[in-house]
């Protein structure tokens, strides 16, 4: 296939995305497994190009951007309050998984080396961020579970990567050091937050001084990327590097960055982050193709690969809530002594993230990555294919009734509202005396009545509708109608004007991002 003819099939894969993600929308399915099987569908297709995934361009081209989009988007301070539980997560349940994936893979085919095994358990190990962001965007969950299962698809991938590395370099070489792989672990995890960190705030010293969105915008991109591979290049973890610059732009940005660059910026990572999720879900499907030529020689389908996949697959799934159970046993046990320090456990909460594990890109580019002369390749490929496929399309689709079956909902929105209420009239008196400050002359009258009425009776209408929401509330509804009337009728008459050849682009342009900036405003309070 030609570049040319690469590019032209790129096309048709967007294509076949925008039918996808409106497919997925009427049936209420999450897009990845619209996407998967999409991807799929046409793997099967006569005529489909095999599709061969070069692993490390999909780790650099997929990666450094989601994980930093992730990170940015960040509820900081429901991360820093359940570190501890991220922590226990991303390392224990990954390495939980690890282990118990070796000794299934071991039981179900014995003639495997034990390295192998372990090196087949760490490829299936980590939940996927990109497929976690992609679930949880559709539910109302509690905060903190919501904090816990996002965190950990934010740090388990580098968990999972150096777990994957040493089984590895143990199955080719045949020798393991469990105090040098303790200590390469450790030197690595904090060797990527390192780099991350530095690169997080020298890119936020570089961009205080960008001006212009587009170059901010730009160098945010660039840092992750930059972020993702100085740390691989330094034999340390490039996810946490990524994750650690994400969160610290993303703590800095309500500061540091204009409205207009926070704006565009939103826009452009939604609309990239989007992109680049459907398209490597459809990847993922499509290289099923390459999956199947590999199985078409092999004799006894059934004991060869149903039976052992089918085991390791039970087992990584039944792994994750043996993990979880035991730690809730063990927090109730804390709990006796120290109870400010531990949260009661919930059974609803424990099962939601059990079933919570999806797979992905890292899973895929792990198989993609070992040698080609590794004992055990084909079973590898097919079990991470397979554990893509099950996690995304089986606990993907039935998540959502899941949680409804269980009625987990978000406790906190009560309390998140009057904080938010608490919040608007704060900020409506702290606008009301900067305009007060303002407007008063040396001589004690005012510079900007009609501004200080304006302030005043928004600062009256906010305390009334924090007192009591449902009261204001049809006036506002029938206030910001209003606003939004007012600018469709200087939309039409700017666009008239211009269509006359009375209006420069450039004005247009101008004015028309202005009323943007009031449609927006407008519309939010709807």
């Amino acid at each position: 296939m030609s570049d040319v003819a690469r590019y032209e099939y790129f096309l048709f894969l967007l294509l076949v995305i925008l039918a996808l993600e409106r497919l997925a929308r009427r049936l209420a399915l999450p897009p990845a497994a619209a996407f998967i099987l999409g991807g799929t569908g046409l793997a099967l297709l006569p005529g489909t190009p095999e599709l061969t995934l070069d692993p490390d361009l999909v780790m650099v081209v997929f990666l450094p951007p989601l994980l930093m989009s992730s990170a940015w988007f960040t509820a900081w301070h429901e991360f820093r309050r359940n570190l501890r539980g991220i922590l226990a997560l991303a390392v224990g349940t990954t390495l939980f998984t690890t282990l118990a994936v070796g000794v299934a893979a071991r039981l179900a085919v014995p003639s495997l080396p034990w390295a192998v095994c372990f090196t087949l358990g760490a490829i299936v190990s980590p939940p996927d961020a990109v497929a976690a962001e992609a679930a949880m965007e559709r539910l109302s969950l509690p905060g903190r579970l919501t904090s816990l299962l996002l965190g950990e698809s934010l740090l388990n991938d580098a968990t999972g990567l150096v777990l994957f590395r040493f089984a590895l370099a143990a199955a080719l070489t045949g020798l393991f050091d469990p105090m040098a792989a303790v200590g390469a672990f450790c030197l690595v995890s904090v060797g990527g937050v390192a780099i991350g960190a530095v690169l997080g705030w020298g890119g936020l010293w570089l961009i205080r001084r960008l001006r212009d969105s587009d170059l901010v915008i730009t160098a945010t991109v660039l840092l992750a990327a930059a972020s993702y591979i100085g740390a691989d290049r330094l034999h340390v973890s490039g996810v946490l590097a990524t994750v650690t610059t994400g969160l610290i732009l993303g703590w800095n940005q309500h500061a540091d960055f204009s409205a207009s660059t926070r704006v565009r910026g939103l826009a452009f990572w939604k609309v990239m982050v989007f992109l680049l999720q459907s398209v490597l879900f459809i990847l993922i499907g499509l290289s099923l193709r390459g999956v199947l030529h590999r199985l078409a020689g092999t004799t006894d389908l059934l004991h060869h690969l149903v039976i052992p996949i089918a085991a390791i697959l039970g087992t990584m799934i039944v792994s994750r809530f043996v993990w979880l159970f035991g730690a809730d046993a063990v927090r109730a046990v804390l709990r006796r002594w120290w109870p400010r320090h531990f949260a009661a456990p919930s059974l609803p909460e424990t099962i939601i993230m059990g079933w919570s594990g999806m797979r992905g890109v890292v899973t895929l580019a792990a198989a993609l990555s070992l040698p080609e002369s590794l004992p055990g390749r084909d079973l590898a490929l097919c079990c991470a294919f397979a554990a893509i496929l099950v996690t995304v399309l089986l606990q993907g689709i039935t998540l959502e009734p899941l949680v409804r079956a269980l009625n987990v909902t978000d406790d906190d929105a009560a309390t998140t509202q009057a904080n938010e209420n608490v919040a608007w009239v704060r900020m409506a008196e702290a606008q009301l005396r900067a305009v007060e400050q303002a407007s008063r002359r040396p001589d004690g009258t005012e510079r900007h009545p009609r501004l200080l009425e304006q302030y005043r009776y928004r600062l009256r209408v906010t305390r009334d509708y924090a007192h009591d929401m449902s009261a204001h509330r049809p006036e506002e509804i029938a206030h910001y109608e209003a606003v939004l009337a007012a600018i469709r009728a200087a939309r039409a008459e700017i666009l008239a004007l211009y269509r006359q050849g009375q209006l420069h682009d450039h004005v247009l342009r101008e004015m028309e991002q202005d009323l943007d900036m009031q449609e927006i405003a407008a519309e939010g309070r709807l």
